[in-house]
């Protein structure tokens, strides 16, 4: 029975609302950038009130941003697409080998394994700039330098490391007797593997999954430095909008809120499975 006062309920709901309101004022201010001349952004003080315009939208779609000093041409629908091949290739072939590996990791115990465990984990921390100098001669001695293979190679630093511990803990949880009693009656290791251990770690591998995505998809350092402008993601070629004439807010703004829709989409509906996988099927040992 909730014994909470009405008083006490309307304090906690005006709490909520200042932290929700805390964090996506940001977001929507940067909405309504998306929709302003730099001469109305820059304005002292800023205004609600204000005439909306299409153009920054219209500039990144044609790939012709008017400045003062003229037209200039630039990729953004194309460092966006480089942005999505880059990051699914990288989180698909980080699923490939991480899931499986996470399950060997949680089942079998075996000579250093928690030493090659925690090296893998290592290099997400380490820095980028640590790699860069020696991936990027190593990559033109091989033939991997400004390649989207050698970029998704690359991104395994950054989403592989993380499916293989998220993913761990998930198959940790799974109840090894289940395993058991369904290799009992016939089924083969593989089989097993992929018809009871996967489909129960479902969650835990679209987390891993989705973090590893966001994770890759903001990635600027590895991009800036192994690939050319047509082969960079959003994030690098978002320096466009930086010219001689000044910063272009609005087209920056409208870059943000193209940039971060297929991520919030894709959370959007990862979340709804998480939910339904977490009701449906989650088993915990």
């Amino acid at each position: 029975m909730d014994h909470t006062s009405p008083a006490e309920k309307i304090l906690r709901g005006a709490l909520l609302t200042l932290v929700v309101l805390f964090f996506i004022f940001p977001i929507f201010w940067i909405f309504l950038m998306s929709f302003q001349t730099n001469e109305t952004i820059l304005r002292i003080p800023p205004s609600l009130a204000f005439e909306p315009t299409l153009s920054n939208y219209t500039a990144l779609i044609s790939g012709r941003l008017e400045t003062q000093s003229g037209t200039l041409d630039i990729q953004f629908m194309r460092n966006l697409m480089n942005s999505v091949v880059l990051s699914a290739s990288a989180v698909a072939l980080a699923l490939v080998l991480g899931v499986p590996a996470a399950y060997a990791f949680a089942r079998f115990k075996f000579r250093l394994g928690e030493n090659i465990a925690f090296t893998l984990l290592s290099f997400r921390f380490a820095p980028p700039l640590l790699v860069l100098l020696p991936l990027s001669l190593y990559f033109q001695e091989i033939g991997l330098a400004d390649t989207y293979f050698g970029l998704v190679w690359v991104y395994q630093l950054i989403a592989l490391p993380m499916i293989l511990w998220i993913v761990r803990g998930y198959f940790e949880d799974v109840s090894p007797d289940i395993e058991s009693a369904y290799r009992i009656a016939g089924h083969s290791w593989w089989r097993t593997f992929t018809r009871i251990a996967v489909p129960l770690a479902g969650p835990g591998i679209a987390a891993a999954g989705l973090l590893a995505f966001i994770f890759c998809w903001n990635n600027f350092v590895f991009a800036l430095i192994l690939a050319s402008a047509a082969k960079q993601p959003v994030t690098v070629g978002s320096l466009a909008f930086v010219t001689a004439s000044g910063i272009q807010y609005g087209q920056i703004a409208a870059a943000i809120v193209l940039s971060i829709t297929p991520t919030l989409l894709l959370a959007l509906y990862a979340q709804r499975w998480l939910v339904e996988g977490l009701s449906l099927g989650a088993v915990k040992g």
